[in-house]
Formats: C-alpha cells, sequence, structure tokens
C-alpha cells in the first residue's frame, strides 16, 4: 500500500468541502440540497463513483467552480468521494444540510485553508485516511488576540453587537 499527499487545487481564498457519500444519486442531491438552503450561492461539485463505470461526476451552476472540483476530484480518486467548492456562501451556510443528506457518510473539512488529502492507494483502488487543514498553531491566543476573534465575528454578522 502507498500514502499519497495531494494538494487541493484553488484561489486562495475560496471555500470548499470534502466529504464521502455512497450512492451515485448524491450528485443531484448535493446539488438540490445546495440551491434549497442557499439560492445565491455559485458552486461546482463532483463525485467520484466508486463502481461501474467509475467516473467523475459533476454538477453545479458555475462553469468555472464545476472545473475546479472535477480537477480536484480527479486527482484525488478515492471512491465516493465528492467535493463541492462554492462562491457567495461559506460551508457554515450549507454544512448541516449536506450532513443531512441521507446517503453522505462523512465530511472530511469545510474550509479555505490550503488543504493536503492524505490517500491510502492500495492494487483495489484510493480511500481518504484525512486531511492536513491549514497550518501549525504559532501560539496561544492572548486578551487582543481574542478581542480581535469577536470584533472580527461581529464585523461579518456572525455574531449579534
Amino acid at each position: 500500500m502507498d500514502i499519497l499527499k495531494i494538494e487541493i487545487e484553488k484561489p486562495a481564498d475560496m471555500n470548499f468541502i470534502l466529504g464521502q457519500t455512497h450512492f451515485i444519486k448524491s450528485v443531484e442531491d448535493i446539488h438540490e440540497t445546495i440551491v434549497t438552503t442557499n439560492s445565491n450561492m455559485k458552486f461546482g461539485v463532483a463525485f467520484c463513483e466508486a463502481s461501474g463505470p467509475a467516473l467523475v461526476r459533476f454538477t453545479g451552476n458555475d462553469d468555472r467552480l464545476i472545473q475546479i472540483a472535477k480537477d480536484n476530484a480527479i486527482k484525488i480518486g478515492c471512491g465516493h468521494s465528492f467535493i463541492i467548492f462554492l462562491e457567495n456562501g461559506f460551508p457554515i451556510n450549507i454544512l448541516n444540510a449536506i450532513k443531512n443528506i441521507p446517503e453522505v457518510c462523512t465530511i472530511f473539512c469545510a474550509t479555505a485553508n490550503p488543504v493536503q488529502v492524505i490517500i491510502a492507494q492500495s492494487e483495489q483502488g484510493r480511500g481518504i485516511i484525512g486531511v492536513i487543514d491549514g497550518v501549525f498553531p504559532k501560539g496561544i491566543e492572548n486578551d487582543a488576540d481574542i478581542k480581535n476573534r469577536k470584533e472580527f465575528l461581529r464585523a461579518i454578522g456572525y455574531k449579534l453587537n
């Protein structure tokens, strides 16, 4: 067995969700879930089929985001994995709805950080072991950092003033 490290390729500030599901119908279910949860969100979804034709299936409402999703999905190449790239919203806006799709098994990450996907590859195929999301901690927050965190959350509207 080989262990691989695959870098997610995307614009630096673009958010994405990486997960695993178990059925080809997930492609359409993810699409429908996103548009009914946040109709202004632009997105691209790609899904690695794990049997039969074993194709990368895709959908979305933005050609550029669909292409980014397809490019990353084929690089990852793990059966039943899916990846969603999004704009005009954040993972927090759709994450619980995605988790509630009956065939979604797990979410590995939801982030805009640089991500490395750690993959095991055998003669049968590939599977995601986990992800490296972002960088090492640089320290522990102090009082000024706490103040900045709280101000940031209020400035972007996620907490009340």
